[in-house]
């Protein structure tokens, strides 16, 4: 029998007691298959949602103002180039993950109320100085990213109500996303995903008509790039907009069958692009370089009810999108006091309440939607999604015998240890020195303006000189 057809035995064996257990507390009740149904997912389809919804939310808002600062073409060939990196990244950690898993049931070791995280794969295949470096990288990710959905609620909910600042907004809505606590692990994202996606999808398009049917301002320029600096913000932005695989793992573990994940993430971002590249594009080519001083796409569209419609629908998503980000913080900080395997909802909600706590604080100094995203992308994004997964892909396979004995067979378009080795190796040197390097200096420049000029616990980012009189 070969070593993937044992890999896909053994983890398909611990999932069926997993479910026979879940069924054994769920009886026969009708209303629990209702439950299952709205509640309670984890097919190839589930999965889907989780990945689509989960990498585009908040930056949809935000790609417009990254194409002014480095021009329309390089825009769509680096949103391109990004979500084929991405997914192949997604890719490894999803090999990675089987194999880990395949190793610890040959141990006989039981997942039952247990989530499998990144730093945790990182620790049986490459021991503890890996768990400490992905755990840092993914938790610090993950809390940042976090934050970012808050400071997008507060910065789009202003454009419908103007009446209360945005640094209230932030407050208001910290507490509303406080409530994530409730939702016990990625099963329970299933009705969300769908709607999450369905949401954004909303909202991409209405970007992309208003944008169109609004026509082009009068005088408008389309200069970019003029500057390095703004020319790999934009750049590490987009980075960032295809980097949202942090949650690959848990959202492979809440499946039923994670072995048909691979190729999820490929054909979540294609749908993804059918989104972002319209959007961005029809934006920009409406109002091109006004965009340099206005990071979030709604607040150059004219007031309407279908703008109020897309804003809506976008808090809505941004909230579930809070959640994913938020999930694995949970899970991790369940695991430091002792409450992972607690069944109680209420008792683990009651223990990750500390966890949304610096995010609000975060989210109250840092208010600055936009170049926020390019620095959180090229210092944390490009370690934590592309150049660790690289990396560990090529140490856990560096023996000939790991490699003959991979749980996982080679993919089919890249049969080759040698060119996954070369593929891997040009990963890690493009993100470290253009992601992490160039990136690094233009989106800290940028955020460091972005405080000289607006300061800490900016009460208004952005928002014009009479906010009374914006809409009349």
């Amino acid at each position: 029998m070969s070593s993937e057809k044992q890999a896909e035995e053994a983890i398909v064996s611990s999932l069926n007691e997993t479910m026979e257990h879940e069924e054994e507390d769920q009886g026969d009740n009708s209303v629990f298959s209702v439950k299952s149904l709205l509640w309670h997912g984890g097919s190839v389809y589930d999965a889907w949602f989780s990945c689509a919804s989960n990498q585009v939310a908040q930056v949809l808002l935000t790609l417009p103002y990254s194409f002014s600062q480095m021009g329309m073409l390089s825009g769509i060939i680096l949103q391109v180039f990004y979500g084929v990196l991405g997914s192949w990244t997604a890719y490894l950690i999803s090999v990675l993950y089987i194999e880990y898993r395949t190793r610890k049931e040959k141990e006989n070791v039981s997942f039952k109320n247990h989530v499998i995280q990144w730093f945790e794969v990182l620790d049986g295949l490459l021991g503890p100085y890996w768990k400490a470096i992905g755990l840092a990288f993914n938790c610090t990710f993950l809390l940042f990213g976090s934050v970012i959905q808050l400071i997008a609620c507060a910065s789009n909910i202003y454009y419908i109500n103007d009446k209360l600042d945005k640094r209230t907004w932030t407050y208001i809505f910290g507490a509303c996303c406080a409530t994530t606590v409730f939702i016990p692990s990625f099963h329970n994202y299933r009705i969300w995903s769908f709607l999450g996606l369905g949401m954004t999808t909303y909202t991409a398009w209405y970007l992309t008509i208003a944008a169109l049917v609004r026509g082009q301002v009068e005088g408008v320029t389309h200069q970019g790039p003029t500057k390095l600096v703004l020319y790999f913000t934009g750049a590490t932005n987009i980075l960032y907009t295809f980097g949202g695989h942090a949650v690959t793992v848990e959202i492979m573990h809440a499946m039923w069958k994670p072995q048909k994940f691979k190729y999820i993430y490929l054909l979540a971002t294609l749908y993804v692009f059918t989104l972002t590249i319209p959007s961005a594009s029809a934006v920009y080519w409406a109002f091109g370089d006004q965009l340099l001083n206005h990071s979030n796409a709604f607040s150059l569209l004219p007031h309407s009810a279908w703008r109020d419609a897309a804003v809506i629908l976008m808090l809505i998503h941004q909230f579930i999108t809070f959640g994913f980000a938020c999930t694995p913080l949970y899970f991790v900080w369940e695991k430091v006091v002792g409450m992972h395997d607690t069944k109680s909802i209420c008792l683990r909600a009651v223990s990750r309440l500390p966890v949304v706590i610096p995010i609000w604080f975060l989210a109250i100094i840092f208010p600055f939607f936009g170049p926020i995203n390019s620095a959180v992308g090229s210092l944390l994004v490009s370690f934590t999604v592309y150049i660790i997964p690289a990396l560990a892909h090529m140490l856990t396979y560096k023996s000939a015998s790991a490699r003959k004995n991979a749980a996982e067979k080679l993919p089919c378009f890249l049969p080759s240890w040698t060119a996954i080795y070369a593929v891997n190796m040009a990963i890690v040197i493009w993100v470290f020195v253009v992601g992490f390097g160039l990136g690094g200096w233009a989106s800290m420049t940028n955020f460091i303006k972005q405080v000289d000029t607006f300061g800490l616990f900016a009460k208004c980012y952005q928002c014009p000189p009479s906010p009374s009189s914006k809409h009349h």
